[in-house]
């Protein structure tokens, strides 16, 4: 197996950690101990895995070995099946190293802003819109993370022109960056009296949350208007001066904010949305640098991809990019997403190795 020195390095190393997290006062340190011990779980998947390959790799050889003096036909056949699961052992390990050794995405276990908007399709698009806010609030629900409600232009019949909202929760950006692109949907809209299927879209984005230290940002370069929060009719609204637009000159980024009470926690967050929005301006810029790469994983990201189609009439949801049609529209539309996602990232392990092996 290519890199097995490279992966017994690796052992050597966890086995140094583990015995320098039982060291005595190992956690008088804390920020050290949390720092060896998240390392130690990064590595422990590998170990153990090739634990099991080596563990396979001597009974594929005992096998061997006793078969070439063993005469007893019973016998030899049970040598024989011994064998055989152990070079489907093997295999399987094998492939599981090659996956566990991917160079690693460093935003995989950031927490994500995703952004909604309707297409193509006037009030339909707008539907469709609030129907995939829900489906990705579904999912997130389903994983145990938390969402907040950024940022939403309504319709007056419950569609969003537009919606920001974060997903907070390890690894949401491992499984969700894959949506990003034009989701389409067809289907007879509620204000369609004559029965006929319409086409609209919708664009996502998911972006990584950027920390502080990810994006510097001159206050200089930002103008702040403050004005009096608005709402639908009816709706109770806060009567001071709370909501704000942040204009951000050098990239001409505009944000309005009003979702929170005070003025100083819509600027906050009209802050933190400033800082994704350039950190993903900057990861878009690296990938785009690195075409050949990009082209070789699934989906670019890019907004304007097509990458899905939600069929109402046929139940049927296409994957563009994997080819991959399921006929359980209800459920994936209620956030039941495992299997589109699950198999996004295996066709991307499958387009990053087939990379490696070329290199």
């Amino acid at each position: 197996m290519r890199g097995i020195e490279k992966i017994r390095d690796i052992v050597r190393h966890y086995e140094e950690l583990m015995n320098a997290l039982s060291e005595p006062g190992a956690a008088d340190d804390p920020q050290r101990f949390q720092r060896l011990l998240k390392e130690q779980a990064e590595l422990q998947p590998i170990t153990e895995c090739f634990i099991r390959y080596e563990r396979a790799e001597s009974d594929m050889k005992d096998a061997l070995s006793l078969l070439e003096h063993e005469n007893d036909p019973e016998m030899r056949e049970m040598l024989k099946e011994e064998l055989s699961q152990a070079k489907e052992s093997i295999a399987s390990a094998r492939q599981e190293l090659q996956i566990l050794l991917l160079p690693k995405d460093p935003n995989d276990e950031k927490n994500i802003y995703m952004e909604i908007r309707a297409g193509v399709g006037g009030e339909e698009s707008a539907l469709f819109a609030a129907d995939l806010y829900r489906m990705y609030t579904n999912y997130a629900m389903k994983n145990g993370w938390k969402t907040e409600l950024a940022s939403f232009n309504e319709t007056g019949i419950g569609g969003f022109k537009e919606i920001t909202f974060m997903i907070n929760g390890r690894g949401a950006y491992s499984k969700l960056k894959y949506e990003s692109g034009v989701h389409r949907v067809q289907r007879v809209p509620e204000t369609e009296s004559g029965g006929r299927i319409h086409t609209s879209t919708a664009t996502v984005a998911v972006m990584p949350e950027a920390e502080e230290v990810d994006v510097v940002i001159d206050p200089n370069d930002i103008h702040w208007d403050v004005f009096r929060a608005s709402g639908n009719g009816g709706q109770c609204v806060n009567t001071t001066d709370s909501a704000v637009r942040l204009t951000h000159y050098p990239s001409g980024i505009v944000i309005h904010m009003q979702e929170e009470k005070s003025q100083l926690q819509n600027k906050e967050k009209a802050m933190r949305i400033l800082r994704t929005r350039l950190y993903e301006a900057e990861l878009m810029r690296k990938q785009n640098e690195e075409a050949d790469l990009r082209r070789s994983q699934i989906g670019s990201g890019d907004r304007s991809e097509k990458i899905r189609t939600y069929n109402f009439p046929q139940s049927r949801v296409t994957d563009h990019r994997i080819k991959l049609t399921l006929y359980k529209i209800d459920q994936i539309i209620n956030g039941e997403l495992d299997e589109l996602i699950n198999a996004l990232i295996t066709a991307d392990q499958a387009a990053k190795l087939s990379g490696m092996e070329e290199e």
